[in-house]
């Protein structure tokens, strides 16, 4: 291990103090401990719709427990520093991972320590800037374990924000696949077909899809979703919709064409896969596959670090322009 610098190490973090405010804090870290690493942040990553609702207020009592972030400090509605996505450099720690780049589910902060079996290096191959998707991408493939989507199936992904154009990628790269991504921001048109999907505004999607996948986090979508799923059809939910409550429409064709509505949640590794698969394996997949150039067109902006609290308002009230936005810190 490298000789941690005996200088008290000053950090900043962001906070969402209430509802709707956030701002930056300074703290002090404490000497690194055996088994530690101190990680030094190059980017983050704001997760639009979980750190929406935890920005706005929106996380039911209920669950304040089970959406707890791996290193979140401080209780819903806050203050909280929150957040998962964290890519860095490490500059202290076991000298096997000195100067490497990881990626950290921690929240937003210039500099921190972790255990090192927190962190995992980057593959070959994936820039820091690019690997702010990591968590999205896991998210997207533990979907597609959900779903278990066959050879030669046409697939409609119902919301063309990171996630679901990440669910799209994944799914038009299965033999045989027709995947379509259904919008209304004809604007996402470009990005999926780079990605390589179709694109659609809801009124002129393709039905009849053998598995469909909402990630909108409208009930508009949601209902889309429903009416473009063929006899006997999964629809796949990943929207959370924290405190909101929505109105599914479970008449029409819902039961005679006997129609699954199924949830998946990234917090459990899916069924299928659970007896084989861990958390970290799946990560580490997910930043295998960061290797594609044609991802970076899911990073639409970027800000410094200290103009986050700014960034996390304006997302929380639409931003519709946004996919994933970055946050690059100071070196």
């Amino acid at each position: 291990m490298a000789s941690p610098s005996r200088s008290p190490i000053t950090a900043q973090a962001c906070w969402t103090v209430e509802p709707g405010h956030a701002e930056i804090r300074e703290e002090s870290l404490p000497p690194l401990a055996d088994g530690e690493v101190r990680v030094r942040t190059l980017h983050t990553g704001v997760s639009r719709g979980t750190e929406g609702l935890v920005f706005r207020g929106e996380v039911p009592a209920s669950e304040s427990q089970r959406m707890r972030a791996p290193f979140q400090q401080g209780d819903f509605p806050g203050p909280v520093k929150y957040g998962y996505v964290n890519v860095g450099v490490v500059e202290a720690g076991p000298s096997d991972l000195l100067g490497r780049t990881v990626f950290c589910l921690y929240p937003h902060q210039t500099v921190y320590q972790v255990p090192a079996s927190a962190v995992i290096p980057l593959p070959a191959g994936v820039p820091a800037a690019r690997a702010v998707l990591a968590a999205n991408l896991e998210t997207a493939i533990n979907a597609l374990w959900d779903a278990s989507p066959r050879l030669g199936d046409r697939i409609a992904v119902v919301g063309g924000g990171t996630l679901g154009l990440l669910v799209a990628w994944l799914a038009a790269r299965l033999p045989g696949c027709e995947v379509q991504v259904v919008d209304t921001e004809a604007g996402r048109a470009d990005v999926a077909r780079a990605l390589g999907a179709g694109f659609s505004l809801p009124d002129s999607a393709r039905a009849d899809a053998d598995l469909v996948v909402h990630t909108s986090g409208q009930g508009a979508g949601l209902a889309t979703a429903l009416r473009l799923a063929a006899f006997e059809a999964t629809v796949l939910e990943l929207s959370w919709y924290g405190t909101r409550a929505i109105s599914v429409p479970l008449g029409e064709a819902f039961h005679s064409q006997r129609l699954t509505l199924k949830s998946s949640q990234v917090g459990h590794v899916a069924t299928p896969q659970r007896g084989r698969w861990s958390h970290r394996r799946r990560l580490e997949l997910a930043l295998s596959l960061l290797t594609d150039p044609a991802l970076d067109r899911l990073i639409t902006h970027s800000a410094p670090f200290h103009e986050l609290p700014a960034v996390l308002e304006r997302l929380s009230t639409g931003a519709a322009d946004t996919l994933c936005h970055r946050i690059d810190y100071p070196n």
